[in-house]
């Protein structure tokens, strides 16, 4: 299959459509605006609709609407839109509905700036609305991933009809790499939309999409439902990568999404002094493959959590260490990303502190 050089927000825009999505409702706000732009024009000739929305509220309660119908359907928006959006999504995932979130993080917090960040990683995994509700989320490190990451959160939210989300930022988003687009990937075991979705009773009883129960133990049993499906998760969907973590490591570096491109070449200048350094990226943010860090933290005795942000993922980290290790932290914000030699700085400073 060829490949294609394309800016992120448009390839993202692109694995939606590939992946059989036919609706987008969506509301521009940088520096995810361009999959609007993008799929304004490709919609449309792939056959489907794109509605730009009065708000992000509104665009997150049209796609409540669509996914009840049972249609496939994802918005997009970045930081304080999200916030708009974790009422509906929050909804969503209490009707037991199948829809695609993704994030380009900017910084934060209020309107903050364009430029990009990882501080909205708490709210992305903790449910940034309110209820015992969970979102199914990854985070990309390339375009390419991007791509396949969006493609495969069709498939999942189909699977457990449950929101899932796309944690990017703004590089990612505006980023361009050469990308191709493989076929989606298969899941097995569908639901069948005649039995959840509101998408015409002839023959068969009707079905009620809902997530208002007055009952007490009737919510409660919506809410233990739900909970059995965060609980496959935790065996089911946990994703990572791990470099340079073969043989000797003096200290393991933390991060996720473009974070962790940037400290691979922090690691492969340490590696041609003669430092070995490994890196544990977690893909799934949530569930967070926590008993695989454990495990290589272990072995290792050092951790250094990086991040674009004043520190956020570096709880799970620390949580999945437990007090067998002290995990050191080194993060920007608001914007600012740090540079290789930035965190190659640190991870030499955490090494003398410990010599």
């Amino acid at each position: 299959m060829a490949r294609k050089l394309m800016k992120g927000n448009e390839a993202i825009g692109e694995a939606a459509i590939q992946a059989g999505c036919r609706l987008f409702f969506a509301y521009p706000i940088t520096p995810q605006s361009e999959v609007a732009e993008y799929l304004s024009r490709r919609m449309p000739d792939a056959g489907g609709t794109f509605l730009q929305a009065e708000s992000e509220l509104g665009a997150s309660n049209m796609v409540f609407g669509a996914a009840a119908t049972g249609e496939m359907v994802f918005t997009t928006s970045s930081s304080p839109g999200i916030s708009l959006m974790s009422e509906a999504i929050s909804y969503i995932a209490g009707a037991q509905l199948p829809a695609v979130f993704v994030n380009i993080v900017r910084g934060g917090p209020g309107l903050g700036g364009i430029l990009p960040a990882q501080s909205d990683y708490l709210q992305a995994t903790k449910g940034g609305g309110h209820g015992d509700y969970r979102t199914l989320v990854f985070s990309p490190a390339t375009v390419q991933e991007a791509v396949d990451l969006t493609m495969l959160a069709f498939r999942k939210a189909e699977l457990y009809r449950n929101p899932v989300m796309v944690l990017g930022d703004g590089m990612i988003g505006q980023m361009m790499e050469p990308v191709e687009f493989a076929p989606p990937p298969l899941v097995t075991g569908l639901p069948s939309k005649q039995t959840w979705a509101s998408c015409g009773a002839v023959g068969r009883p009707r079905n009620i999409v809902r997530s208002l129960f007055l009952d007490p133990e009737r919510l409660e049993q919506n809410c233990l439902e739900l909970k059995a499906k965060y609980d496959r998760w935790a065996t089911d969907e946990l994703r990572f990568e791990t470099y340079n973590c073969d043989g000797p490591v003096k200290l393991l570096v933390t991060a996720h999404g473009s974070m962790a491109r940037i400290c691979k070449t922090a690691i492969d200048e340490l590696r041609s002094e003669g430092i070995e350094v490994g890196l544990f990226r977690p893909i799934s943010l949530y569930p967070f493959p926590a008993a695989a860090l454990a495990e290589l933290a272990d072995r290792i005795g050092r951790v250094l959590c990086v991040e674009m942000s004043l520190g956020q993922m570096v709880e799970d980290v620390q949580a999945a260490v437990g007090r067998r290790l002290k995990v050191r932290f080194f993060g920007r914000t608001g914007g600012v990303v740090p540079s290789p030699d930035e965190v190659k700085r640190n991870i030499l400073k955490q090494l003398e502190a410990d010599a």
